[in-house]
């Protein structure tokens, strides 16, 4: 086990663990005939404000992640985006599938920036995968796809009640759908696909930097946190 699905258990058990105290807690009170209207409002409170913490953390490292890729698609010089296959296969394929995975129900994905599934064994140069753009984006196509899964990425995180958070992310019927469902996330929950998410775009705007320093000296700033 990664220390990144050892982090996502521990945060997963500890949301489990304070939402078992607190519950207990009423349940006792109750049986002592000590809860009033008062101890259930302070109750739904600390939950409210724990669940509410929890989100406001995860969205402000997530968005920033989504902002070090935007920076560096904006700081890639126009003549290595459109001679160096590898640097747009390889920001087209962080983008693809961070819309994909905040997609809820996936079911309703619809990207912006279209892709056709290629042939594995007959690639083109410098693709990831056989997610295929449909042609070569421009940089301010790729932006303004960002902007929008940005807001969406929001949205999701910071709406999202507990239960969500718990549901299943994609069915049965869904896995298939758009020949981009991984084997290995069609069990996860909402916020497990969320981690995953998050982990794999930070992936790739590590690899992306390093080739932007590597082939034109250039390199986009760490973002602590998303405004």
């Amino acid at each position: 086990m990664d220390v990144f699905a050892g982090a996502k258990i521990r945060v997963l058990a500890l949301i489990k663990d304070k939402i078992v105290f607190y519950l207990t807690l009423a349940i006792r009170r109750v049986v002592r005939r000590r809860c009033g209207a008062r101890d259930l409002f302070l109750l739904y409170k600390t939950l409210f404000t724990m669940n509410k913490a929890f989100t406001d953390c995860l969205w402000k490292n997530f968005g920033a992640a989504i902002d070090m890729l935007t920076n560096i698609v904006v700081l890639c010089p126009d003549d290595l985006w459109n001679r160096d296959p590898k640097v747009f296969y390889l920001a087209y394929h962080t983008v693809i599938f961070l819309d994909y995975y905040l997609t809820y129900p996936a079911r309703d994905f619809r990207p912006e920036l279209p892709y056709t599934l290629g042939d594995m064994d007959h690639l083109p140069p410098g693709a990831v995968d056989d997610v295929l753009p449909d042609r070569l984006y421009t940089k301010e196509e790729v932006v303004h796809y960002l902007s929008s899964i940005r807001e969406k990425c929001r949205r999701a995180i910071l709406t999202a009640s507990e239960e969500k958070l718990a549901a299943r992310w994609i069915d049965e019927d869904e896995v298939e759908m758009h020949g981009l469902c991984a084997s290995l996330v069609t069990d996860y929950s909402v916020l497990e696909i969320l981690f995953y998410n998050f982990r794999h775009v930070q992936h790739h705007v590590g690899q992306l930097n390093l080739l932007l320093r590597e082939r034109a000296g250039v390199a986009a700033n760490w973002i602590s946190q998303a405004g």
